[in-house]
């Protein structure tokens, strides 16, 4: 294949990419206020985790941090819908059980029947409702942060096999 084609071929893909931006939500996961401490003054900034998805399959998580609070979520938005993955879905659930470790955060998902719905924490139900999964179980079986159970969240659907 020649190299002209190839870089059509590419353009094509980005660009469908972002035409369907526009389809993906956004749901805020944590924000909080930082602080730097420096020589003259203490110096606030604030910092917002946000999970984008399409509810067809495709979710992605950011984190971003700015002078105040709706820059630091513009940020996250914009390094979420940057960091989007596909993963595999059927008949509303997840393909396989999984069990995931990060740090010292350990998720368990499990696939569910039809009408059972989300059984999730409240940091790992966004992230599996904008993915597009109806009906999971699942357990948290290591440390309560936030942001450790988040990215173990996204590595595990991250590591589903198809069936």
């Amino acid at each position: 294949m020649s190299e002209e084609k190839l870089k059509k071929e590419i353009i094509i893909d980005e660009s469908y990419i972002e035409d369907n931006i526009a389809d993906y939500e956004s749901h805020i996961l944590e924000t909080s206020r930082v602080t730097k401490v420096t020589k003259g003054a203490k110096r606030f900034r604030f910092s917002a985790m946000v999970v984008v998805g399409n509810r067809k399959g495709s979710v992605g998580i950011g984190k971003g941090v700015g002078a105040d609070p709706k820059s630091a979520i513009e940020k996250s938005i914009r390094r979420a819908k940057e960091n989007i993955i596909k993963i595999n879905i059927t008949e509303n659930t997840i393909t396989h059980e999984i069990t995931q470790d990060f740090k010292s955060s350990r998720l368990m998902f499990k696939p569910a029947v039809p009408g059972t719905g989300l059984i999730a924490g409240k940091n790992i139900k966004p992230i599996l409702e904008l993915a597009g999964v109806k009906d999971v179980l699942s357990k948290r079986l290591g440390t309560s942060n936030k942001k450790s159970n988040i990215y173990c969240c996204i590595l595990a659907l991250q590591n589903l096999k198809a069936r």
